[in-house]
């Protein structure tokens, strides 16, 4: 009689065991690709019509201010717990079961908005409510991914699925607009609410099974069981350099991800005043769809080449922190539109390339608990990313004088010097730090702050997180 092998040799083999086959990944990817795309179309579908509903509740720029931010203060409060329940029941139940209450949410706004004359408290506490459950996607996406995808195939399923993001802002936004002039801003909460269930539909009908769903809701009522093979561990996670590394790297990542998304628009229309919208608005997020799909694809093409996943890791990240930083920095020195949507559209494009960087690097530095690690790590960014604009408002307010070029003397240093500090605080944080346990890859030391975090967020799984 052969003897049993280990419980962490046995936890290891069934996990491969789970993984997805290539037909279920390619099912999979196509429908987390659609759920990204719904969840960013439920996202922006307040900030589509809140022109139209401050018209219509006689909302000023204040109100409409306090109910477009409360999304955030809720999107940050669940990120820990979203991975921490992903890595317990598994993300495809969260996902599940968070998308289809943030649907009804979304569909149900402009009933809750005609509910009585406190419009303005009902459509704020929609938007927290919202943000909580859209908390806990990326977390659980993410926990759902370390555990079915192989490592190989990591980097391209998650920038297919984040390719989502981009793609979902854009549809809303010119499928939105038209909704807004021919019905009215209600259709638009309709559209994106009401397709997000039937996407919720098609999950629990065709993916998962009615039982797997109850007896996910069966945990959560009765708490999640912790066992000694799922007990996160919370001290060993947190004494480790590369959790921090990566915790400041995607706080680097979302700082500027948030700076360029809140002033861009700003910035093109106090510089360029007679430039087409259209243009500025679009172009950048159209070109980080490609970029996005064509990271994945490079990163995983180079792993199945035989180079070392670590190293490959390295480069997508020194290309979506480093270089993205390099034409953010030109974005500033220039006085061509052209060139300025060209800077604009490189910057944001590379930045897709921290879907193979960091994003995946998570799930390999800790498989069984990437849904927990990401969570905390996103919540630093989505926090860190939140007081850029009160920041950069008053300098934009600075407009006395005007540099030869013509453009205000605020906005042409304050995105890359932002920039800089926030890469640079990461970098001195995590590049003089001992080394861990886990034996860390060589390390690229380029001469600027923005491209030295990158490499130094990378680090090999160490043996006993397996």
């Amino acid at each position: 009689m052969q003897p049993l092998p280990p419980p962490e040799e046995a936890h290891r083999d069934g996990a491969e065991d789970s993984q997805w086959s290539r037909p279920e990944c390619q099912v999979w990817t196509g429908t987390l690709l659609l759920g990204t795309c719904l969840l960013y179309s439920a996202r922006v579908s307040m900030p589509v019509c809140a022109v139209s509903m401050s018209q219509d509740f006689g909302w000023n720029k204040k109100e409409a201010g306090i109910v477009l931010s409360s999304f955030f203060w809720g999107y940050c409060l669940t990120q820990v717990v979203g991975g921490h329940l992903g890595d317990r029941i598994g993300g495809e139940k969260v996902i599940l079961l968070s998308a289809s209450a943030w649907g009804v949410i979304t569909a149900a706004t402009p009933l809750l908005a005609r509910l009585g004359s406190a419009h303005l408290v009902f459509m704020t506490f929609s938007r927290i409510l919202t943000g909580l459950l859209q908390g806990v996607y990326f977390p659980a996406l993410t926990s759902l991914l370390s555990q079915k995808v192989r490592e190989s195939e990591r980097a391209f399923t998650y920038s297919a699925v984040g390719a989502g993001s981009q793609f979902g802002t854009l549809v809303t936004g010119a499928v939105g607009s038209l909704l807004l002039d021919w019905c009215g801003w209600p259709s638009v909460f309709y559209f994106s609410g009401g397709l997000t269930l039937l996407w919720v539909c098609y999950v629990d009908r065709y993916l998962l099974s009615e039982k797997d769903l109850i007896l996910a809701l069966g945990v959560l009522a009765q708490g999640v069981p912790v066992s000694r093979h799922t007990k996160v561990p919370w001290r060993q996670l947190f004494r480790k350099p590369s959790v921090w590394a990566a915790i400041f790297s995607q706080l680097s990542s979302a700082c500027s991800f948030f700076i360029l998304l809140s002033w861009l628009p700003t910035f093109f229309e106090e510089t360029f005043p007679s430039s087409k919208g259209w243009v500025f608005n679009v172009v950048p997020w159209l070109v980080a769809i490609p970029a996005s799909l064509f990271s994945g694809f490079l990163s995983d093409h180079l792993i199945n080449q035989g180079y070392r996943t670590i190293a490959v890791r390295k480069f997508m990240q020194v290309m979506g922190l480093g270089l993205s930083s390099v034409f953010a920095l030109c974005l500033g020195h220039t006085s061509s539109f052209c060139k300025s949507v060209v800077f604009a559209s490189a910057s944001i494009g590379l930045q897709t390339f921290n879907h193979s960087g960091i994003s995946v690097n998570i799930q390999d530095l800790a498989p069984s608990c990437a849904g927990f690690l990401f969570g905390v790590a996103n919540t630093a960014g989505a926090l860190a990313g939140r007081p850029w604009p009160p920041v950069l408002e008053p300098h934009h307010q600075l407009r006395s004088s005007a540099l030869p070029s013509g453009r205000p003397r605020s906005t042409r240093p304050v995105y890359p010097r932002l920039l800089q500090v926030s890469w640079a605080c990461a970098w001195g944080a995590t590049s003089s730090r001992p080394r861990a346990p886990g034996r860390p890859c060589s390390t690229w030391w380029l001469p600027s702050a923005a491209w030295g975090c990158a490499p130094s967020c990378c680090w090999e799984r160490p043996s006993e997180w397996t």
